[in-house]
């Protein structure tokens, strides 16, 4: 049992090592003069067992088991747009080819009414 719990504690370790302020706010993506930020929902789960038990009559001797599982994922949820304007926030919903789409288009109006505010077409 002992085992379990060093594997179970070595791989949290390295969860809450990986997990900082980056993970859930992306790097800025600069684009003609506006700055788009990614905020990311981040999600882990793990779980660890063991047990150990004495075999039947027929077969002699004893048996000991464990074992450990885990999984995680990371979705983008929204786009932080800063330009001159201000800032804005625009959700994202869907699955991954709604995200990208969702990311072009909100990229796509932002540099549009850039170009049509300062004359640019």
């Amino acid at each position: 049992m002992e085992d379990v719990e060093k594997l179970l504690k070595t791989a949290l370790g390295e969860v809450e090592r990986m997990l900082n302020s980056k993970t859930v706010v992306g790097e800025p993506i600069k684009i003609e003069g506006n700055t788009l930020i990614p905020l990311l929902s981040v999600g882990f789960g793990f779980g660890a067992g063991g047990g150990s038990g004495k075999c039947t009559e027929s077969v002699k001797g004893e048996g000991r088991g464990s074992g450990t599982g885990g999984g995680g994922g990371v979705k983008p949820v929204a786009v932080l747009i800063i330009n001159k304007e201000g800032v804005r926030l625009e959700p994202i919903k869907g699955g991954a080819a709604s995200v990208l789409e969702k990311v072009a288009e909100t990229v796509g109006k932002t540099v549009r009414k850039e170009r049509g505010k300062s004359g640019d077409k």
